[in-house]
């Protein structure tokens, strides 16, 4: 196996490719833009792999794509590539509608050029499979759960434009017969997240004795999944999924936002000392808008037909999650300094 990686060097990119030099024998090409969010640090542990190979290219780039499959010879790509901060995406829309649409249309074509001109038994081989999450389904209420038939209906431009790659995803198999697997996940969380988002940012913010901005009143529902369950995931539906299927991943571990920032402070009172209890750090902002109100994954199919459980319960997560940060100043001490201080994102501008 030789498996393109696009957008690698992010969160949830590094995790599956770390997974895959240690847990598999396959090649790996990470392709990445290195945006912001991107960091090369994050592979430090497989970057002098003889399997591992790091391009910087853009998705983008019709006739660097182009390029990479013919120089390359991938037998698999797992799609990851996009702008992923919803907050970003609100008083940013831009960058999310030409790397997640657009990005994902010249990677598509490419792969589908590439893939017609392969022989019958590495054509039958191939895999694409695209990558991309629960927020695609809009907000659910109080009861019941996403499956892979619930209806899109996305909120942000961030969903908005995964909801469009997937259609898109899906339509290249349909018409064209390229051998597409899709799957959608809940909210990841773990080592070597960037620190805007809700995790590391209150870790970070408990640690240092700052504020802890939570949006309205904090009941928003989120299903929480370990990056590195997700990793496994994305793994076996790349190899046993079928095609032309979806394939929801989630963690079963729904917390609202207030319940998560207050397992955080807990947790850091016991480790850390302060003057006083963490949770009096707690600042109710406001609130995000068009903010989806829960999300919770069915992961039965997931389950059920390729086998896979979580290995990480929330408690357990996130225990170890808050052990990284605190071990690991090192990795995110630069990014707090030079790349993002924690600053609120996503308010619209009505002027």
């Amino acid at each position: 196996m030789k498996i393109i990686v696009t957008g690698g060097a992010g969160f949830i990119g590094s995790a599956v490719i770390r997974h895959l030099i240690a847990d598999t024998d396959a090649e790996v090409v990470n392709v990445d833009k290195l945006t912001y969010a991107a960091n090369l640090d994050t592979l430090k542990s497989v970057d002098q792999d003889p399997r591992y190979k790091f391009l910087q290219l853009d998705i983008c780039d019709a006739a660097a794509m182009q390029k990479l499959f013919a120089d390359e010879r991938p037998t698999h790509v797992m799609h990851l590539a996009a702008e992923s901060h919803v907050d970003r995406s609100i008083s940013g829309s831009q960058a999310f509608i030409e790397t997640n649409i657009m990005g994902t249309y010249q990677l598509l074509e490419a792969a589908r050029g590439y893939w017609n001109e392969l022989g019958d038994p590495e054509k039958e081989a191939f895999r694409f499979h695209h990558i991309s999450t629960d927020e695609v389904y809009g907000s659910l209420g109080a009861e019941g759960l996403f499956h892979e038939t619930t209806a899109y209906d996305p909120s942000s431009p961030y969903s908005a434009s995964k909801a469009a790659s997937d259609h898109l995803a899906m339509a290249w198999h349909r018409t064209y017969g390229l051998p597409v697997v899709l799957s959608n996940c809940s909210n990841n969380y773990g080592p070597f997240q960037f620190p805007e988002k809700l995790m590391p940012l209150m870790i970070l913010n408990a640690k240092e004795g700052k504020e802890l901005p939570v949006y309205g009143d904090g009941q928003n529902i989120r299903d929480w999944l370990h990056v590195d369950d997700h990793a496994r995931a994305l793994y076996m539906i790349l190899t046993k999924g079928r095609l032309g299927e979806g394939y929801n991943v989630g963690g079963r571990n729904e917390r609202t936002n207030l319940q998560v920032v207050h397992t955080i402070c807990d947790a850091l009172d016991e480790k850390l000392q302060a003057n006083t209890p963490r949770r009096e750090l707690i600042k109710f902002v406001q609130d995000r808008p068009g903010h989806d109100q829960r999300y919770a994954i069915d992961a039965t199919k997931l389950e059920d037909e390729l086998g896979w459980k979580a290995q990480y319960n929330f408690d357990t997560g996130i225990a170890q999650t808050i052990d990284w940060y605190l071990a690991n100043e090192e990795w995110w001490a630069p990014l707090r300094a030079k790349v993002y201080d924690g600053k609120r994102l996503g308010l619209i501008d009505k002027k």
